[in-house]
């Protein structure tokens, strides 16, 4: 590539830039892009930066990205983009990261707690009273999971665990075509979904239209026993009206996302017989392959193609 490089601010945390210092350079280089990466500490003309590599944090979230008059695209490290999509300062495209090893490890949390809640493990992991009770777990075919949100992660966990012959429903604002999936949409879906399911499982993104979608009502739908998984938004879920639901018939939650992160040592969710925290490790990005994914949207827009996993901004702005 000939000219002037293209300047890349990475916003993260120093450690996160840490993670990516070797990887970034390299994937960059192998795209044939001649680039120079900088540091917000070390930025000093933000007319000058071509893209912006985002990963928010409190110490490094950007309010104003008006100084940046020539900005091409804001590429996020995270699938979750709510701390930003909402920002009128920022004119230029924004892409979530679809990343393979993301999506990965999203299936395998998934997967690996719904085999727990499905088999019934726990009550083998910690039997103090020394109970034989050979209760034999139906078969996956005979055990209805709902996925809600049908978007990468989500049509990646339903598939995955209709690989494994459970009857998945999947559930999405609008229509989707998912093979091995029965896939609802609308708010009469969502109910279907929910009555039906014996295990849900919450990966739908953080918009106006999802905040704390599971509340009192939607818990109330839900069959007794059921178990709820959250490795989506806290922000989905309504923290009271949940805990009102494990109390009544709500058979369990294991809960990766919480609305305060990390989650308060006081926090009743903590200490919950029926609850289960995992510390936000559901899904993580990895440097190497996410690398690539920058490396190419930077590739694509220099060459005026259009950007991969550009999100649509429209309900956030509205």
């Amino acid at each position: 590539m000939s000219g002037a490089a293209t300047r890349i601010l990475f916003a993260a945390k120093p450690e996160t830039r840490d993670a990516y210092r070797t990887h970034l350079p390299a994937a960059l280089d192998e795209a044939g892009i001649a680039a120079e990466i900088v540091a917000p500490e070390d930025e000093s003309d933000p007319a000058g930066i071509d893209w912006i590599v985002y990963g928010p944090s409190p110490a490094t979230a950007l309010s104003d990205f008006a100084p940046y008059t020539n900005l091409k695209g804001c590429l996020s490290l995270w699938a979750g983009v709510e701390t930003v999509e909402g920002n009128r300062t920022l004119a230029a495209p924004l892409t979530r990261m679809v990343d393979d090893g993301l999506t990965q490890g999203m299936v395998e949390w998934v997967t690996g707690h719904v085999l727990r809640h499905h088999l019934g493990m726990d009550a083998h992991i910690s039997n103090p009273d020394r109970h034989w009770t050979p209760e034999v777990p139906p078969l996956a075919r005979d055990r209805a999971v709902a996925v809600l949100g049908l978007g990468v992660l989500g049509t990646a966990c339903a598939q995955a665990l209709s690989g494994l012959g459970f009857d998945v429903t999947g559930w999405s604002r609008g229509a989707k075509d998912i093979e091995g999936v029965r896939a609802l949409h609308g708010a009469d879906g969502l109910e279907i979904a929910l009555r039906a399911a014996e295990i849900v499982i919450l990966l739908l993104p953080h918009t106006r239209s999802t905040e704390g979608l599971m509340n009192a009502d939607r818990f109330a739908l839900m069959r007794p026993g059921a178990v709820l998984l959250n490795p989506g938004r806290g922000a989905l879920v309504d923290e009271d009206a949940l805990l009102g639901a494990l109390d009544g018939g709500l058979g369990h939650a294991t809960l990766d996302t919480f609305r305060t992160e990390p989650l308060p040592r006081e926090h009743p969710f903590w200490t919950h017989p029926k609850v289960t925290v995992t510390p936000h490790i559901a899904s993580a990005t990895r440097p190497a392959s996410a690398a690539r994914v920058i490396a190419e949207n930077v590739r694509r827009g220099e060459a005026g193609l259009p950007l991969l996993h550009l999100v649509d901004r429209s309900e956030a702005l509205a």
